[in-house]
């Protein structure tokens, strides 16, 4: 797949998704775990990129959102699902749902959403996805005791760029090999020639080290697991609290985990802890058997009957006088005996095994001394070999445990991004029920539409208190009413139902059908009359729009603002007919309706939001559009309302004839 054919990818982005495993198939999916996995992806970019490569995908030319108030719409009713989304993977994902005008994209969202509306939002899954975000890969992780070795230069580039956490050396023989195994626990060969070498030290020869990362490197992937614990175990309770069979085994996975510690390193293993507490301990362990001795020989040497007095024995010993013929004469057992009590305490404060145990012999011997000292040199070899010990241990059970947790390397990320996935399909789960959403009927004839029982989400109420709307248009249509009757929140709720239904998702309404709409324009009130200058560009944007404006839905919020309302009237009319030459469907709210029909040289229909009287000096409102009604407007009815309280109610009703 030639990625630079996605548009937004350049070829930077491509090389990264080229060397990204399974790339193809999540741009097909539109799976954005696996695309933000590529360096220097983020999730937002990769929502993007995804976005691309599904219009690429379906052919589809994008534009479907005309104008600005048009996209403020998809906006908002993409933020209505995005806040219910509890990860942030899904509230990004969910941008890779868009409006469409090509038919195989929406009937591809309106199938897999026909499935997302029956996942049941649970507490208990919501909970668990809290803890829930996509994998991360460790960074920083080097390891020391272990090196590749090569006597291949280009060899040598390609360890370097495949395993960053290992030292790479080139060697040139046998004798080479040997000299770095002196350095390192385990020294890995990549070059055949090596294969059946006998040198001194852990030396193994892994010719394909990269189809091998678990053996060479098991490191990187006891840090991805133990980087990633928490995650892995939520949404591990993501499947089970929503009763979903997981991408692998819970008890293989939680075995696995239960024998690694956070840090990475291996936990539960009896010897490696004896040996690594050996090593820790080491020097304090010697300089207490050291004590042990000589708080023997003191009481020794306190309760000894010589020519000396003991005590004043044991002052000149404490002042440096030669004593070792006088302990060898006088206190040899004694002196043994402190020896033997050093070598049993070192060896049992370390738990030292029998062979290890002989180091003791060398630790603590020569001539008789008081204060008893221990020998060095002995005691660094003894080091030496609990660490390579430790090591050696340490390596066996990171491979063994790297080898169990290799084949559960790929299902854990797809357990993860399973769990990230349910999660955008609850978001327009929680979305459908809480605004009582059901699939609109999509007529691939015309741009029309027919909504009954609709309600905005868009308004600053619970959806309880907004009154269901009814409304259908076909063709072009002048929308009046009374000033703060809905008229606006009318055309907002149609814009919504129209795109979600393009976006093939379930619409606010009690049912709805759409039709095949090919671009959304939809032009907010303007804010008081234009100057010149702008209102001569208003006029370029409606001529580009009646241009070929077949299958167009525009919706216009009181464009009579822009100037004089006598002008108004006269270009609205003649815009009004340029989309009925089109056949295009548009709904223009205006409080110049009779002015605008008058001046239009096709029949216009009128529709009205018509309030029903005063309550207290508050407007009593059908909100659902009345057809072929022009609605009284506010005055009408304060006056209307004046002249049936009036006394003499004549100047009233003379005012009344005028409407």
């Amino acid at each position: 797949m030639e990625f630079t054919s996605v548009p937004g990818v350049g070829e930077k982005t491509a090389e990264t998704l080229a060397d990204l495993d399974g790339a193809e198939e999540a741009l097909r999916r539109g799976d954005v775990a696996t695309l933000a996995r590529a360096p220097g992806l983020t999730e937002g970019r990769a929502a993007a990129i995804a976005r691309g490569a599904i219009r690429k995908r379906h052919d589809d030319p994008g534009g479907w959102l005309a104008t600005d108030r048009a996209r403020e719409v998809y906006e908002d009713a993409l933020g209505l699902i995005q806040d219910r989304a509890v990860t942030d993977y899904a509230a990004k994902r969910l941008r890779t749902l868009y409006p469409s005008a090509t038919e195989s994209r929406i009937e591809e969202v309106r199938e897999w959403a026909a499935d997302a509306v029956e996942r049941d939002p649970d507490e208990a899954v919501l909970d668990a996805l809290a803890d829930v975000e996509q994998v991360s890969d460790p960074r920083g992780l080097r390891v020391r005791e272990r090196a590749l070795a090569t006597a291949d230069a280009e060899r040598y580039a390609e360890a370097k760029d495949a395993f960053p956490e290992l030292s790479v050396e080139v060697v040139e023989d046998a004798r080479g090999l040997s000299e770095l195994a002196r350095s390192y626990t385990t020294v890995v060969a990549l070059d055949e020639e090596f294969a059946g070498v006998d040198v001194d030290g852990d030396v193994r020869v892994i010719t394909d080290p990269e189809d091998h990362p678990e053996e060479v490197v098991p490191e990187r992937l006891l840090a991805f697991f133990a980087e990633n614990r928490e995650v892995l175990l939520a949404a591990l309770s993501v499947h089970e609290a929503a009763g979903i069979d997981p991408a692998l085994d819970p008890k293989a996975l939680r075995d696995a985990l239960s024998r690694l510690d956070d840090d990475g390193t291996i936990r539960g293993d009896e010897e490696l802890q004896r040996l690594t507490d050996a090593v820790d301990d080491l020097d304090a362990a010697v300089s207490t058997a050291e004590s042990v001795a000589n708080d023997h020989l003191r009481d020794a040497i306190r309760e000894q009957d010589v020519t000396i007095e003991g005590t004043d024995f044991l002052s000149l010993v404490e002042q440096g006088a030669r004593v070792d013929s006088l302990l060898s004469r006088e206190l040899a057992d004694e002196y043994d005996a402190a020896i033997r009590r050093a070598r049993e305490h070192f060896a049992d404060s370390l738990g030292l095994t029998d062979a290890e145990a002989e180091f003791t012999e060398r630790v603590f011997a020569g001539d008789p001394t008081f204060p008893t000292e221990h020998n060095e040199e002995p005691l660094n070899r003894l080091r030496t070999e609990l660490k390579a010990a430790r090591d050696r241990r340490a390596a066996a059970l990171k491979s063994s445990l790297a080898e169990d947790l290799a084949v559960l390397r790929d299902p854990a990320q797809d357990l993860v991004a399973d769990a990230l996935e349910l999660d955008v399909e609850l978001a327009v789960a929680r979305f459908a029920r809480d605004f009582d959403c059901v699939v609109a009927d999509l007529d691939a004839e015309g741009s029309g539409f027919d909504v009954e029982g609709g309600r905005s989400p868009l308004l600053d109420v619970s959806v309880e208190e907004v009154e269901p709307v009814d409304y259908a248009v076909s063709g072009v249509t002048l929308l009046s009413g009374v000033n703060s009757g809905g008229k606006t929140s009318t055309l907002d709720l149609v814009a919504l139902v129209v795109t979600l239904a393009h976006m093939g998702l379930p619409v606010p309404a009690a049912s709805a059908r759409v039709g095949r709409v090919s671009e959304l324009h939809y032009y907010a009130k303007s804010q008081g009359t234009l100057d010149a200058g702008a209102f001569e560009s208003t006029l370029r944007d409606f001529g580009d729009l009646v241009s070929g404006a077949a299958g167009r839905l525009v919706l216009v919020d009181e464009l009579e603002s822009i100037t004089e309302p006598g002008a108004s009237a006269k270009i609205i009319a003649g815009i009004l007919e340029a989309l009925d030459d089109q056949g295009a469907t548009a709904v223009f709210v205006s409080h110049l309706a009779r002015q605008i029909r008058e001046a239009a040289a096709v029949d216009v229909a009128v529709d009205g939001i018509e309030a029903v009287g005063l309550d207290d000096g508050e407007l009593v409102v059908n909100r659902s559009p009345r057809k072929d009604h022009l609605a009284r407007s506010t005055p009408e009815l304060i006056v209307e309302k004046l002249a049936g309280e009036a006394a003499d109610p004549e100047f009233y009703e003379g005012l009344l004839e005028k409407f």
